[in-house]
Parts: C-alpha cells; structure tokens; sequence
C-alpha cells in the first residue's frame, strides 16, 4: 500500500519503511511526524484519490537534519568585466515512513463485521420458529388431503353416467347401420324391373 503526499512544495510517492529528504520541517531527530496533505492513497483496485484520500494520514519518525551538497551559482556578464560566484546549501529533514492507513479505516472494518454478526443472530431466531411450525403445516395438508377425496368420488360418480349415455350412443348408431342396409336392398329392385322392362321392348 502506498500514498502519494505533498509536502515543502513537492510531491512523494511514499509506503511504509521508506527513508525520505525533504524539505526542513519544525521537528527535531527522533520526533513524530504526520502528513495530512494526501493526494492518492491505496493499491490496486482499492486506490483512492480526491476527498477519500484526503482522509487518510501518513505517520513518520525524522531520523536526520541536515543541510545537503553545495550549489555554485555563477554569474558572468561579457565584456563588461563582470563575474560573480555565490555557493548555496539546502536544508533538508530525512523521515522514515512509520505507516500509511486511511483515518477511521479499522473502525469501518469492524463495524460491518458487527452488523453481519447481528444480522445472523435473529436469522437464527426465526428458524427456531419455522421447526415448531412444521407439525402444523402437516396437520394442515391431512385435512386437505381429505377433502380432494370426496371430490375425486363425486367426480366418479359423474363420470358413470356420462359412460352410460356414451355407452348407449353406439348402440343406437348399430341399430341406424342395419336399418339402412335393409333399406339399400329395396332401391335395387326398381332397377331390375327397369332392367327387364328394356328386354321386353327388345
């Protein structure tokens, strides 16, 4: 995990153990440190910026004070005999990154633990409940189950009759068949007298 902090003008990226120059700050070796100034703060997929971030804070402890290398600042105009030289060292303070953690990060941690918890516990509760129920809910399917019973033989018994007249249907139309065969025979007749009637002529 890292975090991006600005402080003495400049911006560092910085994770905890880092040992870091930067600008001269108001504290003394072996003093506490915290930077509140944080750009960027996370890894991955759980890096935040902008106002998430600024709620995180870095810790450090200042392990050195110092002035740094010198600079030479040269200054020369030509052919005006002009030449000037000046040195110049920067004062720096060298901290070592204790830790990096966004504010309130451990107590959000915990508070969803303490809902999930309190959530399961009446989960629990109302299954208790659901056992005692179950007797009653067989009570209940008994009494259902008789009563389709009554039903199913009420429906027998309308089903006989229907039977009957279906039964009786096909006994008629066998009655109809033969009638009509007899009937065919007797349309035939006219026609042999027809028959016999055009060899009488010949």
């Amino acid at each position: 995990m890292y975090a991006v902090i600005k402080t003495g003008g400049k911006q560092y990226r910085v994770q905890e153990g880092d040992l870091l120059r930067i600008e001269k700050l108001d504290a003394e070796v072996g003093k506490k440190v915290t930077f509140d100034d944080v750009l960027m703060f996370g890894e991955g997929a759980d890096l935040k910026a902008g106002a998430d971030a600024a709620k995180a804070t870095v810790s450090a402890v200042v392990t050195d004070a110092g002035r740094g290398q010198k600079i030479v600042v040269f200054k020369k105009r030509r052919r005006k005999n002009y030449r000037l030289t000046k040195g110049h060292r920067q004062d720096y303070t060298q901290v070592r990154i204790t830790e990096v953690a966004g504010s309130g990060g451990a107590a959000k941690k915990a508070a969803p633990k303490a809902e999930a918890k309190a959530e399961a516990k009446p989960v629990e509760k109302k299954a208790a409940p659901k056992k005692e129920a179950a007797p009653k809910k067989e009570a209940a399917a008994k009494p259902a189950a008789k009563k389709t019973a009554p039903k199913k033989e009420a429906a027998a018994t309308k089903a006989e009759p229907k039977k009957a007249a279906a039964a009786k249907k096909p006994a008629a139309k066998k009655e109809a068949a033969p009638a009509a065969s007899a009937k065919k025979p007797a349309a035939k007749k006219p026609a042999a007298k027809k028959a016999a009637t055009k060899a009488d002529k010949e």
